[in-house]
């Protein structure tokens, strides 16, 4: 298995755009902890959320071919496929647990994060609700593909509510790091 110092290089060596360096991480994040929540492989899921997009910067009109050829090569075949399968529009099969987690949490981690940056408590006091009641506006955070998120959630295997809400949990554990806890208030 490829190390996350390995990955983090090849994400680096692709990608220098913060929020999407983020957003690796985010993602990452939230494949781990349902790694573990499911008895999976934690490395693999983590790997497959950190590299998911990490071609995309640097080739965009080749995304995600370049990682998945670049991982198949270092006999990554399980994280591999997973990445090529994020996107249901590319019309590859949804194998494993992993394809489907991966495709679930990608979009929806995006947004939530992108719910978190218009508040002023970032994380804090997230509603699952909130996140709901924006994925319902169209013109909040338009480049998110509200159906990705719904076949993503529903190949999964999980309630949307519940979904949003373990996502929430886990970057708020990670708030620090990922620069989405509160805003400071200004001093009077």
């Amino acid at each position: 298995m490829m190390t996350r110092e390995e990955a983090l290089a090849i994400l680096h060596s692709m990608t220098t755009s913060e929020s999407l360096l983020r957003h690796a991480r985010t993602v990452e994040l939230v494949m781990q902890a349902y790694a573990t929540k499911l008895g999976e492989d934690e490395a693999a899921w983590a790997l497959a959320g950190l590299l998911h997009d990490a071609d995309y910067q640097a080739y965009p009109d080749q995304h995600p071919n370049v990682i998945v050829k670049l991982l198949r090569e270092r006999g990554e075949e399980e994280v591999a496929h997973a990445i090529s399968a994020h996107y249901t529009h590319w019309g590859v099969p949804y194998n494993t647990t992993l394809d489907k987690a991966l495709l679930a949490c990608d979009e929806l981690t995006g947004f939530v994060v992108a719910c978190a940056q218009v508040r002023p408590q970032r994380l804090e006091g997230l509603e699952v609700k909130s996140v709901l009641k924006k994925l319902g506006q169209k013109s909040f955070a338009a480049s998110v593909d509200r159906e990705e998120v719904r076949i993503g959630a529903e190949l999964f295997g999980v309630a949307m509510d519940e979904h949003i809400a373990f996502i929430i949990q886990v970057l708020k554990a990670h708030q620090q790091e990922l620069q989405l806890q509160p805003l400071a208030s200004p001093q009077a």
